[in-house]
């Protein structure tokens, strides 16, 4: 396989993206979709104090759930925790901040981020403390909204099926789920793929992220959530 762009590399050349403290975007919805080798890898290198963004907190030990039941992140911006009850506890404890943040919102607050965007506008949850507490209001033509900041990363890490030298990529279905908005809205966008293909192997048609969002692109050793949700 060419590797002309630079983008094919390992796990171990790329875990030195990684440090403690650091804020991690990452894709998947309930552990589907989310890049296990890279999780894996974090969990190796023991970083800790990460800051979390994504859809949920996965199961205690499929997806982005194995990070937080290790008490590894310090916080966690997600649209629910209710898959791992590892989470919840820890939450309970006050060891893990939680930020809770409507899916469609959380999703739109990764895409302003994406296409750089400072933040949007919503209605949605105004009367939950959860959601409203210590977010700014403005008004247009007298109705009130949330300003919802827009959600950035210095690392976002994704999963996809099939990808290009260039890092053109594909996704399995609902595997795809946050993955091409997460692709965009990180410093460095790091793509865990279940197989590289040589240029012009992708039909442009089926193409979901263009490779001009991704960074780099690691082999997957194998996904460990495929029965999650059966």
């Amino acid at each position: 396989m060419d590797n002309s762009f630079g983008k094919i590399t390992t796990i171990e050349a790329i875990m030195k993206f990684f440090q403690d403290g650091m804020t991690v975007m990452f894709g998947g919805f309930g552990g589907v979709g989310s890049p296990p080798t890279l999780i894996d890898g974090i969990l190796e290198k023991g970083i800790q104090n990460l800051i979390l963004i994504g859809n949920d907190t996965g199961f205690p030990h499929i997806g982005i759930g194995k990070i937080v039941s290790r008490g590894l992140a310090k916080k966690v911006i997600a649209s629910h925790i209710g898959s791992n009850p590892i989470a919840g506890q820890l939450m309970h404890d006050g060891k893990l901040e939680v930020e809770f943040s409507p899916q469609g919102i959380l999703a739109e607050r990764i895409r302003a981020g994406g296409v750089g965007l400072p933040a949007i506008l919503s209605d949605i949850g105004m009367d939950n403390e959860l959601v409203s507490k210590d977010k700014p209001r403005f008004a247009i033509d007298g109705k009130n909204y949330l300003v919802e900041t827009a959600l950035t990363a210095d690392v976002s890490i994704i999963y996809a099926k099939k990808a290009d030298e260039y890092g053109n990529l594909i996704y399995d279905k609902s595997a795809r789920n946050t993955n091409p908005l997460v692709a965009m809205a990180g410093d460095i966008t790091i793509a865990e793929v279940e197989e590289i293909v040589p240029m012009g192997s992708l039909g442009p048609d089926e193409i979901i992220t263009p490779g001009v969002f991704v960074d780099y692109l690691i082999p997957s050793k194998g996904v460990n959530w495929k029965w999650a949700w059966e």
